[in-house]
This record gives C-alpha cells, structure tokens and sequence, in this order.
C-alpha cells in the first residue's frame, strides 16, 4: 500500500534553497557597540504540537495531507529545515528545541499507546523521529499526560534528550519531577564560550484534563512562579541567555475559566514579569507567531515571543545576537521568523526509521471491524438530529451508565455530541477503524457530570448560539441558518461548538426556534414525554474538553463528576462496533430534536 508519494505540487529542495524557499530571511548582525571585542549569534531552531504527526499523511482520508492553504505537516518535514539550518550555520551556536504536544492526536501515536504500546517494548514513532533530529530539549505538553504516567515515562526513556517541566512538581517537596531545565555550552570561534540555559514550563491545564492520571502524584503551578524560581537559579549557575520552551500560549487566557489560579496560556505574563528571559518558543494555542515583543515590566528589556504553527508545518528560527562586554555575553538585537515545511521533502532518515511503524498504522486504521445495516452520514447533522450522531451519543451514554455507582446508578443519562466532522460516514456494510476514527476526530476522553433540568436546559440554550436568527420556515440553505457569527466567534461558531443532547433509556425532545433570539430559543424540552422539571437530575456524558471549559458552555466545568475512567471516546466507538460486529439504527435512532421559526417546522434545502 502506498504510504508517502510525492506531491506533484512540490519541488523538492535541500540546503539553501530550501530554506530560501520557506521563507529564510538572513538578518544582519548589528555592529560592534561599545567596548566589546567578540559577536556571536545564538540561533534557536522550535517546533511545537507535533501531536504524532511524521508523515504528510492524513490517516482519517488515507491520502496526503492537505488542505486550503496548502500545507504540509510532520517532523520529518521540519527536520528537512533544521538539518539546511543547521548546515547553513555552521559552528554558530544553535539550539534545537520543542514546546510539547508530542506523543498524541494521530492514529500513528494513539497504536503506540494503546494497540501496541511503547510499555509493552515498542519504540514509540515519535521517539524514532525527534531523536534522529537531534533535539537539545522539548517541554512537556498537556497531551503528554493523555495516555498516563507510565506511558509518559517510557516515552521519556526512549529519548536523547529530556523532557522538560519546570512546573510539574512532586505534591509533598514542591519539586519539579521532570529535569527543569537543562543548560548547554557552547564554543565561540575566537571569542570566550557561551553557557544557555533552557528552562522547560508546562500547563497548569493538566490538572484537570488529566486529572484521572496525575491527581495525587504530580501538581502543575504557574508558570510565572515557576519561573520565577528557576530563571535566578539559571543565571546563578552563570547562564549567559535563558530561553524558556513553554507550552503555554501568549495571548492570557484560560478555558477553564477560574478553576485554577493559574492561567492557561501565560508565555506574555513570564516574558512580562519574570526578569532575565531573553526569547520563549510558544505552544499549545495552535497559532503562528513569527516575531512579538513583550517589554519586562522590571528591566525594560524587550524578550521575544515566537510560535510557529502546529503539526510540523512551520519551524521557528529565534536569531539572539550577542555582544561579550565587561566579562559576559549580553543579548543586543533579537529576530523571529517561522519557515514553512511545504517548500521541502521530508529527511529520508526519519520517514526511513518510522516507514514500518506507519505502513502497520495505515494497514490497522483501513481494517473492517463491523458493519452497518445501512449507509449513515453526519453532512446534515448541523440541521437535523442524524443517526450518526445518535451513534455516538448512545455508545457515550451506555458507558457512562454502565461505569456509575451507589446513588448515582439510579440517574437517568444524556448525553452530548456535535458535528466535528460534517464528512463523516458509514457505508452500508463492511465499517473500518478509519470510518469510525473519521466521526470522532479527536482523542477525547469520557466523563460523566450530575446536571439539573435547568441546567439542562442552559446548556442548549448556549449551544443554540449556533444558528443565525431568521424569519419565516424557508427554504434556507444550511449557510444561511448556521454558524452564526458572535462576539468570541467573529468567523461564525464552528460546528464543533453545536451540541445536541440526547437520552439513553428515554428520548429527550425539544426544538429550536431560530426565529428567537439567543437564550429564548429551546421549546417544549421533555424527558419520556414529560416537561424536564428545573431540579430534575441527570448524569451527562461529556467529553474533556467540555469538562474542561472547552467552548464556554454552562455548568459543565463545574457539576459534580460521576464518572471519569479516562476511556478515549473514539476508542470506545471502536470497541463497541469490534464487540457488537452491527451497526443498526433500530437500536439507538430517533428524532429528539428539530428546527422551527415561530413553531413551525423550517425547511432546509
């Protein structure tokens, strides 16, 4: 089987070119200021959010990864630019570094955690890859903790090179578990060595998104007071420059809200409040950031912020130019700029050490679990309630109620699922791990929270934001009622963001009116036929990252939680197809919820 043809849309360069062709700027070295007598440039070289990625592969379509913009993905991409950069640069000091989000999100990564996981003796693809690029140091990211410790550690053993996480600390000590930080020296043609220190800092985030794995054996702090407490000691130990790999986005924000009194994305705060941090390579958000400058409220120095995007598709370069004055090395200009991986091949050497890996993975995601009675697809899902859909909501439910205990047991359970993949479908007949893999595209874990009836209620009111208000019952199109756009989602709400909720042992009926405003939009919400009640109580599947404050949506974050056995939900649907060999949607579809304008029934074309 086929597994990494080359694209006829890329020209495959090496060296120079290839980095002229990513974008590679030079930028000048500035003149000799001062008394100093020696110059040197250390350059960093980032990647962040792997997530599992090595080939340009999308596993879900069996195809070469695209998309609009036309880029290309995976480590062996972005080391094809390290390694020009790298020859480019010669004997300058050159850091090579990642911001975590390494061993999780592909169907690459999930068979080496679970199918045949590293704990059992593989090496995992991840590990074959980094280490043959020749990585001085990577942060720990919050989906490190996705497959638990043990798998983490074992990760961590098969590494040249530590993970870093200043801010995972032991419970009793305070003490970091992981290496905080790690510091390198380097020769300097003609000049004094140069001594880097790399402080590594993680999520606060972990805490609770991972919870299950971590709670009583590790806490995560905030990455201000982390680094706070380590950037002195760095420059104790006579470090020139620090630079701080963190996984943690730069624009302050938190998904889940005051939950912890640490904010999830704080890489602006450090740069901000911590003194002595000369640049930071920036993950976790997903976003592109060539160059920010953040001013250090103590010192005034500017320290540079640089993000490339995630899954391999950019590399950072973080230029410091440095002068030896009065005995030390000082940072006097500083550049960002991100390359991108579309331009180049992938390194034969990693595709060639994870080659075998990849070919079990595409041959295990394209194998037949099951079938289905007839052919379903989510491509309206975001109009009408599908059995597709349904599907999901019913396996999530089963095994929340099968997983709750004591009092708990007696609740009846709903459960919530949205559109995260409008291409979704089942044939009718022979169903693949891939199919099922293609609905639920994300690696999500299951948790069971107690909610109220009004609550209830709440949740779909906010879901409800989705569509834009109209009048009359149509015909629309399915653009003219959806993804409407809000004050937090100013390019219209994503169909991930639309929730429906559905029951197990009972149908929970409601409609949305569209003619309504927001917060007046859900009609006639019953339970078994009866009207939900305000104090009425159910146990509701959930995933993670609604849990977790993902999407803003109500009361979630907060209700008290009922079931958390860290079961990934996409492998639960696995399993339940692999167990139950049919799908049929006798067993679990009905029509819970519709559409109205006014109370009449709208018609989308």
């Amino acid at each position: 089987m086929p597994s990494q043809p080359t694209p006829a849309r890329r020209t495959v360069l090496t060296g120079a070119a290839a980095l002229t062709a990513a974008g590679f700027v030079a930028k000048p070295m500035p003149a000799l200021a001062g008394p100093g007598k020696h110059r040197t440039r250390l350059t960093v070289l980032g990647t962040t959010d792997l997530h599992g990625n090595v080939f340009n592969w999308d596993y879900f379509k069996n195809l070469e990864f695209d998309d609009k913009a036309h880029n290309d993905i995976g480590i062996a991409h972005a080391a094809t630019l390290i390694k020009a950069a790298r020859a480019r640069l010669g004997r300058q000091p050159v850091l090579t570094l990642d911001a975590g989000d390494t061993i999780q999100g592909t169907p690459l990564a999930y068979y080496y955690a679970r199918i045949d996981p590293i704990t059992g003796g593989s090496t995992h693809p991840m590990a074959n890859a980094m280490n043959l690029v020749g990585y001085d140091a990577a942060a720990l990211g919050n989906h490190e903790f996705n497959y638990g410790i043990d798998t983490l550690r074992t990760f961590e053993s098969q590494l040249d090179f530590p993970l870093l996480g200043a801010n995972a600390v032991d419970p009793a000590t305070g003490r970091p578990v992981f290496p905080p930080y790690v510091i390198k020296n380097f020769d300097v043609p003609g000049g004094p060595s140069l001594k880097v220190g790399v402080l590594g800092l993680t999520n606060p985030g972990i805490a609770i998104w991972d919870k299950a794995n971590v709670e009583g054996r590790m806490e995560f702090p905030g990455l201000v007071e982390q680094a706070a407490k380590f950037v002195p000691e760095l420059k104790r130990r006579g470090c020139d420059v620090v630079v701080i790999s963190a996984h943690s986005g730069a624009d302050t924000s938190s998904s889940y809200g005051d939950a912890l009194p640490w904010p999830e994305n704080a890489a602006s705060l450090v740069a901000e409040q911590v003194p002595g941090v000369d640049a930071i390579l920036v993950g976790h958000a997903h976003k592109e950031i060539p160059e920010r400058f953040v001013t250090n409220t103590k010192t005034q120095e500017k320290v540079l912020l640089c993000e490339p995007l995630y899954w391999g598709m950019r590399v950072a370069v973080i230029d410091l130019d440095l002068q030896h004055v009065h005995g030390q090395w000082k940072v006097v200009a500083r550049h960002g700029q991100t390359l991108n991986s579309n331009t180049v091949a992938g390194d034969p050497a990693v595709l060639a050490a994870v080659q075998a890996q990849h070919d079990t993975v595409v041959d295990y995601v394209n194998s037949p679990i099951g079938t289905s009675t007839t052919a379903l697809s989510a491509d309206r899902a975001v109009v009408e309630d599908v059995p597709i859909i349904d599907f999901v909501q019913f396996v999530q439910a089963d095994a929340v109620k099968a997983g709750l205990t004591g009092a708990d047991a007696a609740l009846p359970v709903l459960s919530i699922a949205a559109p995260f993949n409008r291409a979704a479908s089942f044939p009718a007949g022979q169903v693949t791990v891939r199919d099922v893999a293609g609905l639920y595209i994300y690696d999500n874990t299951l948790l069971g929270v107690k909610v109220t009836g009004a609550q209830v209620k709440d949740y779909l009111e906010y879901s409800a934001r989705y569509f834009q208000q109209v009048s009359g019952t149509g015909p629309f199109t399915v653009a003219e009622v959806t993804r409407a756009v809000t004050p937090t989602a100013p390019n219209g709400t994503p169909d991930y963001n639309f929730d429906s909720v559905a029951g197990l042992d009972a149908p929970l009926t409601y409609a949305i009116d569209i003619a309504q405003p927001v917060g007046s939009r859900i009609v006639g919400l019953s339970y078994d036929g009866q009207p939900v009640a305000p104090g009425q109580e159910f146990a509701m599947a959930v995933n993670n990252y609604r849990q977790s404050g993902g999407g803003g949506f109500p009361h979630v974050s907060t209700a008290p939680v009922v079931y958390n056995q860290q079961n990934e939900i996409r492998q639960l649907i696995i399993d339940w197809v692999t167990k139950h060999g049919v799908i049929d949607p006798a067993q679990f579809a009905s029509v819970d919820w519709h559409l109205v304008s006014g109370g009449q029934p709208v018609v989308i074309s």
